[in-house]
C-alpha cells in the first residue's frame, strides 16, 4: 500500500472539514417554506442569539425562532391587490339600498408579507329610476343620508349619462337627536355612523341625482322648513340609525371637517 505524503494528507484533512462543514451548513439558503412546515428547519444560530435548531417556514416570524439569515433569504413579500371596480348599481331602485365595488388578489403574501386588504366595500346608495327607466314617484319622509364618499363614484347615473355637477348646495344642521346604534355601528359600510354626535353641526350637500329639478331641494332637506324647525334623518345602510335635526342654513359650499360631511341619497 502506498504511503501519502504530507502535502496529500493535509489536502485529504482539508476535503474532509470542508465537507463536514458543508454538511452541517444551516440557514435558510433554499430552504424557505410556506405556512407551518415543522420539516423546514436546521441547524444553526436563531435570530434571538441562540444556537439550535432553527426554521425558514412563515410560522417562525410569530414563534421568534427563524434562522438568523430568513429576512434575507426569505424576504418578506406584501399582499397585491388590483384597483377598485367601478361601483355598482343599487341593489334594490327607488328605495334606500347599497352599492358594491370590488378587486381581486394579483400576489398572494409570502414569507409573513402584509396580508392582503378587504376585497369588497359596501356603501348606502338610491336610484331614482327604476329598471325600465321610470322615474321613481316621490315620497314624504325622513332625509336619507351617507357620507360624503359616495359622492366620489357619482358622475353617472343609472344608464351612464353624465350627470351635471355644476349646481349643487349644501345645508348646515344642528344634530339634536340619535340612536344608539348609530355609535356601535362597525361593519366597513357603516363605520361613518360613529361620528354623529347630538349637537354637532353637520354639513349634508345635495346634488344630483338626489337634486329635484322642479323645486332645487333635496327630499328631506327642509328646504321650505323654517329656521330651527325639527326635522327627520335616517343613515342608509342602518335603518335603526336615525334621528333628529334643526335646520341651520342652506349655503352654497359645505365647510364642515370631513367626518361630519354628508350627502342626500
Amino acid at each position: 500500500m502506498q504511503l501519502l505524503s504530507v502535502d496529500q494528507r493535509a489536502l485529504l484533512v482539508v476535503a474532509a472539514l470542508f465537507g463536514m462543514y458543508h454538511f452541517a451548513e444551516g440557514g435558510c439558503s433554499g430552504r424557505c417554506c410556506q405556512g407551518t412546515d415543522f420539516t423546514c428547519s436546521t441547524t444553526d444560530w436563531r435570530m434571538d442569539r441562540v444556537y439550535g435548531t432553527c426554521y425558514c417556514d412563515e410560522r417562525c416570524v410569530n414563534t421568534k425562532d427563524c434562522c438568523f439569515d430568513y429576512p434575507t433569504e426569505c424576504p418578506a413579500q406584501p399582499c397585491v391587490v388590483s384597483e377598485w371596480s367601478h361601483w355598482s348599481g343599487c341593489a334594490q331602485p327607488c328605495q334606500p339600498s347599497f352599492r358594491v365595488r370590488r378587486r381581486s388578489v394579483e400576489r398572494l403574501p409570502q414569507n409573513s408579507g402584509q396580508a392582503c386588504p378587504r376585497l369588497e366595500e359596501q356603501a348606502g346608495c338610491m336610484e331614482y329610476q327604476d329598471r325600465q327607466g321610470q322615474f321613481c314617484a316621490q315620497t314624504q319622509g325622513a332625509a336619507f343620508i351617507t357620507t360624503m364618499e359616495y359622492s366620489k363614484g357619482r358622475s353617472h347615473d343609472l344608464y351612464g349619462a353624465q350627470m351635471d355637477a355644476g349646481y349643487s348646495f349644501c345645508m348646515e344642521f344642528k344634530m339634536e337627536s340619535l340612536t344608539p346604534h348609530c355609535t356601535v355601528e362597525n361593519r366597513p359600510n357603516t363605520r361613518w355612523m360613529q361620528y354623529l354626535r347630538e349637537g354637532y353641526t353637520v354639513c349634508v350637500t345635495c346634488q344630483l341625482p338626489a337634486l329635484s329639478n322642479h323645486s332645487q331641494g333635496c327630499q328631506g332637506d327642509g328646504d321650505l322648513a323654517e329656521r330651527d324647525q325639527l326635522l327627520h334623518w335616517q343613515a342608509v345602510g342602518s335603518p335603526r340609525c336615525r334621528g333628529t335635526w334643526r335646520k341651520v342654513q342652506q349655503l352654497q359650499h359645505c365647510s364642515c371637517p370631513q367626518v361630519h360631511s354628508f350627502v342626500f341619497i
